[in-house]
């Protein structure tokens, strides 16, 4: 049978489902969380993002090309396949209990937030196109910048790094999360995407991360069935808010962003960039409270204006760029679960007959703030 879980939970510590949502404020006595919930292993690829629903206790897993539920001891419920575009981040929406991750198509320059009806996914191998657990949301911002040709020499290159083309040199989307509207720590929930970025070490203009917000109240008119032979372009006409965060150029932009509470911070995790004149951190933090500024986005090939963030304070600093960061793997999932506490996807590989598969087990941390790395592992 196609796509077994075959790992077993880790966990050694009891747990209880929870109320509070996952930004939920501090408390006292934090609920406890397993250390560790398996996601089993898969073929399709390697783990790009997880999730958690802490009112109803499932965890999702997004193996690139599936999505797959379990219950918080590391049990199979269900899981959503037959993707052939890339699945990435996600973050579970308390508001409306529905699951929100990013989805691409390159080669169709089509990208889309998919938004999944977890309470219909109740069995393996649910297919993406049939089964009615998704619904798409198609990103216009995201496929202009994509697919812009920055020479000016009358055509599209593709997806490929090497290249003038691609305006802030955007791959797509990766990094999903909801949090209050930049410059407002307490403001209104909207959901912020985040731009892949390639990796290119001879442009200057691709050195930020793009950060795109929407509100989301009025996407139901634009939600429809994902059918990848003829991939629809309904979506919002415009962002309520784009963003660029300085960090340097890195390989493949955020790949994941969550809000955090306990910080007030925004949390990006990254694959290293490599330009040398950078100092390549893995993971950042932009101050969620900080108004954004208006100023001049350096590098492009023209004088450009956009909205700055700021990165957060502590941290190891770069003093020839300014560049704030720290040094931790939260690239392959990380989810906030109020208090200080988080989970942190581990990525691996194992071979069954054969066959080499992906797994994921999202693991617990709690915040330090120490340097370089501010988390410590639970158990």
């Amino acid at each position: 049978m196609r796509n077994i879980l075959t790992l077993a939970l880790a966990a050694t510590t009891t747990f209880g489902l929870l109320s509070a949502p996952a930004t939920a404020a501090p408390s006292d006595r934090p609920q406890p969380f397993p250390t560790e919930i398996n996601g089993g292993a898969w073929a399709e690829g390697h783990v790009q993002g997880i999730a958690i629903d802490q009112r109803k206790g499932y965890m999702y897993f997004s193996f690139t090309n599936v999505l797959v539920k379990t219950d918080l001891k590391g049990n199979p419920v269900g899981s959503v396949s037959g993707f052939t575009g890339h699945l990435g981040d996600m973050d579970f929406n308390t508001k409306d209990g529905r699951l929100y991750g990013s989805l691409e198509y390159k080669e169709q320059e089509s990208f889309y937030i998919a938004i999944f009806d977890v309470d219909r996914i109740t069995s393996m191998n649910m297919d993406a196109q049939t089964t009615d657990v998704v619904k798409t949301v198609y990103l216009k911002e995201v496929v202009a910048d994509y697919a812009a040709d920055m020479n000016g020499d009358g055509k599209f290159d593709g997806n490929i790094a090497d290249t003038a083309d691609h305006r802030y040199g955007c791959s797509g989307i990766d990094g999903v999360s909801f949090g209050p509207e930049f410059g407002k720590k307490h403001g209104k929930q909207k959901l912020t995407v985040a731009y892949g970025i390639y990796s290119n070490l001879t442009r200057t203009d691709n050195d930020y991360q793009v950060l795109l917000q929407y509100d989301i109240e009025q996407w139901k008119k634009y939600e429809k069935p994902l059918t990848e032979s003829a991939p629809h372009t309904s979506g919002p006409e415009r962002v309520d808010g784009k963003y660029f965060a300085y960090t340097g150029n890195t390989t493949y932009g955020v790949q994941n962003l969550q809000y955090d509470d306990h910080t007030g911070n925004w949390m990006m995790a990254v694959y290293k960039g490599k330009k040398p004149q950078f100092p390549n951190y893995s993971f950042f933090m932009v101050e969620a409270g900080t108004r954004p500024k208006t100023g001049e986005l350096v590098g492009q090939p023209a004088p450009e204006q956009g909205k700055l963030l700021t990165l957060a304070p502590g941290g190891l600093q770069h003093e020839a760029t300014g560049v704030r960061g720290w040094e931790f793997t939260g690239e392959y999932g990380l989810i906030s679960l109020g208090g200080g506490r988080y989970y942190v996807s581990k990525a691996g590989t194992i071979t069954e007959n054969g066959v080499t598969k992906h797994t994921g087990a999202a693991q617990l941390y709690r915040w330090t703030g120490q340097v370089p790395t501010p988390f410590e592992k639970i158990g």
